[in-house]
């Protein structure tokens, strides 16, 4: 990708917000600074960005409702970066559609590793695919595009949700264990983390149903993993 790559912030407290920003520009990416929920929406509907570091609470418009706009009009990578600690709080942006979740106070050297990785798997998704269009039953994607239809209903998914239901119909008759998913989604080492994946599956396999509520699309393979139901 030659366009330069753009990270928005959105976090009100100004030293924070500065330090995601150093941390972004010492990478080689450009970021531009939101200091509220209203201004995110600003920049936002503004231009396309390559990447939204989140903050949820702030002033304006809460984290928690940009997160569900982005989700519902771009598949760009979200990173939650907050002081909000409890589990079901995580667990319900992760369901919501964040592709991260950081706490605050966090390491320099780990959020900048994290962008990098996030950014990777996304911009490889604008690589030129060798299918450009994939079926399976009343499923069509096709790859340049980088849409889904499911019984003639686009669907909107997440970078990652994406990514799985491209990986399982381009090995249809595979089954996919959960190290597999993981390992070639999130490009990273797979520790047995199964919450991570089985929250992606749940959220892929609702939009799926919704779309379609007569059909299964994805089956699990009991004390394997998943694949493509033919």
């Amino acid at each position: 990708m030659d366009q330069p790559i753009k990270i928005l912030v959105v976090e009100d407290d100004n030293d924070i917000n500065h330090l995601l920003c150093n941390i972004i520009r010492k990478s080689g990416y450009f970021p531009q600074a939101a200091y509220s929920g209203t201004e995110a929406m600003i920049y936002l509907e503004r231009q396309d960005w390559d990447m939204v570091l989140l903050d949820l609470m702030l002033p304006g418009m809460t984290g928690e409702e940009i997160l569900t706009k982005i989700i519902n009009q771009s598949p760009v990578p979200v990173i939650i970066i907050s002081a909000k600690m409890e589990q079901q709080t995580k667990i319900d942006a992760l369901r919501t559609g964040a592709d991260d979740y950081i706490t605050k106070p966090f390491d320099i050297e780990e959020v900048s590793a994290r962008i990098d990785s996030h950014l990777r798997r996304y911009l490889r998704k604008f690589e030129s695919p060798k299918i450009k269009e994939l079926r399976h039953k009343d499923i069509v994607v096709d790859n340049e595009a980088k849409t889904v239809r499911v019984n003639g209903i686009e669907l909107t998914l997440t970078a990652r949700e994406y990514a799985i239901l491209v990986l399982l119909l381009t090995s249809p008759v595979k089954v996919f264990t959960k190290a597999n998913l993981f390992e070639s989604v999130w490009n990273e080492d797979f520790h047995g983390d199964d919450n991570t994946i089985n929250v992606h599956m749940s959220n892929l396999r609702s939009k799926l149903t919704k779309a379609n509520p007569t059909e299964e699309y994805i089956e699990t393979i009991w004390g394997m993993g998943y694949r493509i139901k033919t």
